[in-house]
């Protein structure tokens, strides 16, 4: 079986106010060709279809058109779960239509899909959690467990762990404990898959992602998996990786655009995984173009900027502008510059002197109060502090401090 593994398209999102729309549009008429020309059986897109719980009508739009193309009337499975930025309810609202073009819809981790024929393939057993699947005669065991809030997650578990234990136990042991019993469904010659969209532990954040975490406490460690998958695709994380501690079973395929400044150096990709039953997933990564680039200029001077600005007028390309000097930006220079270059998202003066003044202020933070007296008094006297000087003050210190606490 071919399997391609996406997710966190984020349809809809802005940078800065700017859509990205036309780029998602240009992405998906790609990976529509992607997925003909490497004759995928099944499309695992593992959650953040849209970037908010109410997603533009273009968007919406363009992700049903996608997915009426990938169907191919109902020649090809397409499953789609949702990730902490979808709307469950809405994302799923179109599901009965969908069946007959082989399109499978999961909102929440215990969705219950129905059994049937699912354009020219069939979900032929189903339960809260996964779906067994024959497509083109061959059979693949999904566990499908879309982003597990505290909430969804208390009620999937309801049955599995009493009162006591569900208070004691971390979110990641809940995790791992849907999953035991989840897998006991995975047979020996059945293709076996988990698709989620959820963070792992030691996984690396691309920078634009929306936290799903409370203090931590919405991190899984790697082996929360269960062993018996041959692959896991997983959604949430921009930057596509392997999870460690997975034996690289466990894969994030990233975002497909870069969404951030801070993802502009990672190569954006989709996973192609082909595998039969009770064998190794092999994976094929395929590099998606940059449709329009991030990039951040820096120039030593404001004069350096605007040259640039008119040198680099006709690339089609976001900027955020970097300028050395001695001083603040005129508004005429700002207008100047914009209208030179169209989308420079953001004109950040750096003024001579303020790095300099910023790192003293981060060595001072870093050094105890008694360092920093010691460094003063020196400076001023030009002797060491004697060690009566430091314990009187220190003391009295110390019984302003206990004062305060009262």
């Amino acid at each position: 079986m071919r399997i391609l593994h996406t997710g966190d398209w984020h349809l809809g999102k802005n940078l800065e106010g700017y859509s990205r729309l036309d780029e998602q549009e240009a992405f998906l008429e790609d990976f529509v060709k992607i997925v003909e020309d490497h004759k995928i059986d099944l499309v695992l897109i593992a959650g953040d279809v849209y970037d908010s719980s109410n997603p533009p009508a273009r968007a919406e739009k363009l992700f049903y058109d996608t997915l009426k193309k990938l169907s191919k009337d109902g020649e090809r499975i397409t499953l789609v779960i949702a990730g902490n930025h979808d709307n469950p309810e809405r994302l799923v609202a179109a599901g009965p239509l969908a069946m007959e073009h082989g399109i499978i819809m999961v909102g929440t981790p215990k969705t219950v899909v129905e059994t049937g024929h699912y354009g020219m393939h069939e979900v032929i057993r189903s339960g809260e959690g996964f779906i067994e699947l024959k497509i083109n005669g061959e059979e693949a065991v999904i566990l499908t467990v879309p982003y597990p809030s505290e909430k969804r997650l208390n009620e999937v578990l309801y049955h599995e762990m009493d009162e006591v234990e569900e208070r004691a136990a971390s979110y990641g042991e809940r995790i791992k404990t849907l999953f035991n019993s989840l897998c006991i469904n995975y047979r020996q010659d059945t293709i076996n898959l988990v698709v989620s969209h959820l963070f792992a532990m030691g996984s690396e954040e691309g920078g634009s992602e929306r936290s799903i975490q409370l203090g931590g406490s919405y991190i899984v460690s790697g082996d929360c998996f269960p062993e018996e998958a041959q692959y896991i695709a997983l959604g949430h994380v921009h930057k596509p990786q392997v999870v460690p501690s997975t034996h690289k079973r466990a894969r994030y395929a990233g975002s497909p655009l870069h969404y951030n400044k801070k993802e502009i150096n990672y190569t954006k990709k989709c996973f192609i995984v082909e595998v039969t039953p009770g064998s190794e997933a092999k994976v094929e990564e395929i590099t998606l173009p940059v449709y329009k680039p991030i990039e951040i200029w820096k120039c030593e001077s404001i004069e350096a900027a605007l040259e640039r600005c008119e040198l680099e007028k006709e690339n089609n390309s976001y900027v955020y502008l970097e300028i050395e000097t001695d001083r603040y930006i005129r508004e005429d220079e700002i207008k100047a510059m914009k209208n030179l270059k169209a989308d420079i998202l953001e004109i950040l003066p750096k003024i001579k002197g303020q790095d300099e003044e910023e790192a003293e202020l981060e060595r001072l933070t870093e050094q105890s109060f008694e360092d920093i007296f010691k460094a003063f008094y020196k400076k001023e006297r030009g002797i060491e502090a004697q060690e009566e000087v430091l314990e009187v003050l220190l003391s009295l210190i110390g019984e302003e401090e206990e004062n305060e606490t009262y």
